[in-house]
């Protein structure tokens, strides 16, 4: 057996435990419980391994169903590091899911969606490591998009990201793809009312809305964009205490409730943040060594993506196919338990 042939079955059975494995995710555990491999073996693998975001798109382009009508979703997550201080690629960055600036390993990834099936994939991942390769989140998005026209030549028409990423030159990228974006902008961007273009520049949260205004958007001018440059700006309120700005360059007209249908569709990346943290393991290695951590890390989308496929071809979903091993754990216990229940009187 070749070292190729050799790392790929190691790599298989990594990820057999990450799929089998409930709450303890480390080397040890896997080692405790394993006839066949020791730490130091685990350790060795993970630091030789390579596996790049190539060899996710090899499995996930098995399982992805394109349509014309795709979408492309951009987005950053943070893994949540916060209690180490010896792992490498670990840096100070904002978590949206913590809410502050935490201690983490920054990802950013590429979904694609099918809204005929509502089903989504992983297909894209890239390393927030400045440090090392001196590119921003903004630069991987760039590739993710590129590649995916140019190299996977999946078919899509429409891209969300957040607002982090409404920047001038990204947004003028894809419509000279010619792409569909919807984007949250945020409320100090300035913006200038096409239809009267002699009003100074103000924040878009100071705009005044006329009741066909907020049913239906209106045509705004970014500050700093080409001259003649336009975009529909829609205000979509969710509450008292919040109020989204969303602006595009979709060309058909749209209500709100429909821009509200469409940026829905971005919380999919969100899902799958949360899917891969609660059932791969995705912040349970405890390993140093950065190569280890970027292995550990596309193993964990790897099996996301086995207990995808499995969700979809049960029609269930991932987190009741987790938690059904120890369903199936519980019931042989009851029928034969190791150990035994007895009273002492």
């Amino acid at each position: 057996m070749n070292t190729t042939s050799h790392q790929l079955l190691t790599r298989r059975d990594y990820c057999q435990f990450l799929l089998s494995s409930q709450k303890n995710f480390t080397l040890t555990y896997f080692a405790d419980h394993s006839a066949k491999y020791s730490h130091d073996q685990l350790n060795r693998y993970l630091s030789l391994d390579n596996i790049t975001p190539a060899d996710i798109w090899a499995e996930a382009k098995h399982h992805v169903i394109p349509t014309e009508q795709g979408y492309l979703l951009f987005d950053d997550t943070v893994i949540d590091k916060n209690y180490a201080s010896k792992i490498e690629m670990v840096r100070r960055q904002y978590s949206g899911n913590a809410g502050k600036v935490i201690k983490g390993i920054g990802v950013v990834t590429c979904v694609y969606v099918n809204p005929q099936t509502a089903q989504y994939w992983i297909i894209d991942y890239r390393f927030y490591d400045k440090d090392r390769d001196d590119k921003t989140k903004l630069h991987h998005v760039k590739e993710m998009f590129l590649d995916c026209i140019e190299n996977k030549k999946l078919p899509f028409t429409t891209v969300l990201m957040d607002s982090w990423y409404a920047v001038k030159w990204l947004m003028l990228l894809i419509e000279s793809e010619h792409k569909i974006y919807y984007c949250p902008i945020k409320a100090n961007r300035n913006v200038n009312e096409i239809s009267n273009v002699t009003v100074n520049y103000q924040r878009v949260d100071s705009l005044t809305w006329t009741d066909e205004q907020k049913r239906h958007g209106r045509r705004v001018h970014l500050r700093q964009f080409p001259k003649g440059h336009s975009l529909q700006l829609y205000c979509l309120p969710f509450s008292t205490e919040r109020t989204d700005y969303v602006v595009t360059n979709a060309p058909q007209a749209h209500t709100v409730d429909d821009i509200e249908k469409i940026c829905a569709i971005r919380w999919r990346i969100e899902q799958c943040h949360r899917e891969l943290k609660q059932t791969t393991g995705l912040e349970r290695c405890q390993c140093r060594k950065a190569q280890i951590q970027r292995n550990h890390i596309a193993c964990c989308l790897l099996v996301w993506h086995r207990l995808k496929a499995l969700a979809i071809q049960f029609k269930s979903n991932i987190y009741q196919l987790k938690q059904g091993l120890l369903d199936s754990y519980m019931r042989k216990q009851l029928k034969k338990p190791e150990l035994v229940m007895t009273f002492s009187s």
